[in-house]
């Protein structure tokens, strides 16, 4: 595997990637042209309950990546139209469910994050909207997850490419052209999940990459993959609860300072999302061949993706970091034309050059894992980790205010670095031995 393969592989995906948070982004910014700071804090809100909604089944596209290369390393043809089957049940099911459950989500979310009463109103003008988009958004994690465990970048690309160009366009209708504010961001992204969906199906059974015909529902149901897929699934849920747990405790201390801190956080979050998604294009790779690697029984394959992972997570963390300390300033007078929020965000830029460099390495790690489908090292470190911020938040919150919050935020991810670095020697014996049983 040369460096241009790799690149091959990695350079779409990070595309993809980064489409995900310009949209959020764009979403952020067209709201921030308006001229109260509630807007922004009620759209950041109204996202973060979705995003705790969907990240919290974010397994349907990690694990069926990791799944799907796993079966194309092993040339098992029915398992690939299986690892599509199985997760798309889940996700209609569980979208079902969010529909049916919406106004106590709504309710209890809002009370937790305790925002105030402006905020609180467009959060739920926005939610009301979106969640009827529920089923089909995470279809399209199990579309995109698909895609990318075969390979097929270019595919998963122009599904996601579609889906945010889509929603982007209509924001700018929506919200600067009709005047709809927050009711007409929600409605740009439930059109754009929906159509995302139709597109996406579209693109595979045209390419006549599955076979539903030779499928059976008892295939469906086998204990042994499907014992494997709910483990796999159940920690990596476990996972994303910590996860969300932290940027929902991240997000209410925002929220108690004032909508002036609340939004100027959701500025730089979504700038964190743009290069954590950046990081995630390379993780991706990593995933893809290291799956292969796993099917396939290879140790060469499995060194070789771990290599390109490092060193090309080092290098995206140092330019990252420069063009943060070079640009940043520039970067959030794109997300809002408020100059309290503004002067606040500019105030914390320096936490956004530390984050790729103290984050960098767990993105990629767990693209490894995941390949691998050893989700319970993930599970272990990021429990951990949110130990570390819960200590760091108790001790810095209430002396250095926002600051010790980003501080808290800080050791996390380098936390979640170092402690999923440490299960690395498990996992590369476990690739020896399948090797040398191969």
């Amino acid at each position: 595997m040369s460096n241009r393969a790799y690149l091959a592989l990695a350079v779409p995906l990070i595309i993809s990637g980064i489409s995900t948070p310009i949209l959020g982004a764009v979403d952020t910014a067209v709201v921030g042209r308006m001229p109260d700071a509630s807007f922004i804090g009620g759209v950041a809100v109204g996202a973060l309950i979705f995003n705790t909604m969907y990240w919290l089944l974010g397994f349907l596209r990690v694990s069926t990546s990791g799944f799907t290369s796993q079966a194309q390393g092993s040339n098992n043809e029915k398992e690939i139209t299986l690892t599509f089957l199985r997760p798309m049940v889940i996700a209609v099911l569980f979208g079902i469910f969010f529909i049916l459950m919406q106004y106590p989500i709504l309710q209890a979310a809002l009370y937790l994050v305790g925002a105030g009463e402006a905020v609180t109103g467009h959060a739920a003008t926005y939610f009301s909207i979106r969640i009827w988009s529920a089923p089909f958004s995470l279809l399209s994690y199990v579309i995109i997850g698909w895609l990318v465990g075969l390979g097929k970048v270019v595919y998963s690309l122009a599904t996601q490419i579609f889906m945010n160009v889509l929603n982007i366009l209509l924001d700018f209708i929506f919200v600067l052209g009709f005047g709809w504010g927050v009711a007409g961001v929600a409605s740009a992204t439930l059109i754009a999940e929906i159509s995302a969906v139709i597109f996406g199906l579209w693109i595979i059974f045209r390419a006549k990459q599955i076979d539903i015909s030779k499928i059976k529902i008892n295939m469906m149901l086998e204990s042994a993959p499907l014992m494997k897929m709910l483990k796999v699934n159940g920690d990596l849920f476990l996972r994303t609860v910590c996860l969300l747990t932290m940027t929902g405790i991240f997000t209410s201390k925002g929220a108690s300072m004032g909508e002036v801190t609340l939004a100027a956080n959701a500025v730089l979050l979504q700038i964190h999302y743009l290069m954590a998604y950046f990081f995630g294009g390379f993780a991706n790779a990593s995933s893809i061949l290291i799956g292969r690697a796993i099917g396939g029984k290879s140790e060469a394959l499995y060194n070789r993706a771990y290599t390109l992972s490092a060193q090309w997570g080092i290098l995206s963390a140092i330019v990252l970091s420069v063009c943060i300390y070079l640009f940043g300033e520039h970067i959030v007078s794109l997300f809002t034309t408020i100059s309290t929020v503004k002067e606040m965000a500019n105030s914390l830029l320096i936490w956004m050059i530390i984050f790729p460099l103290v984050g960098f390495w767990y993105a990629q790690l767990e693209g490894i894992f995941s390949g691998a489908t050893e989700a319970k090292f993930i599970r272990n470190s990021i429990i951990l980790a949110l130990l570390i911020f819960l200590i760091a938040n108790w001790l810095f919150f209430p002396i250095h205010h926002n600051d010790g919050l980003w501080l808290a935020f800080s050791l996390f991810m380098l936390s979640r670095s170092l402690f999923l670095w440490m299960y690395v020697p498990k996992l590369r014996r476990k690739i020896a031995v399948f090797e040398k049983t191969g």
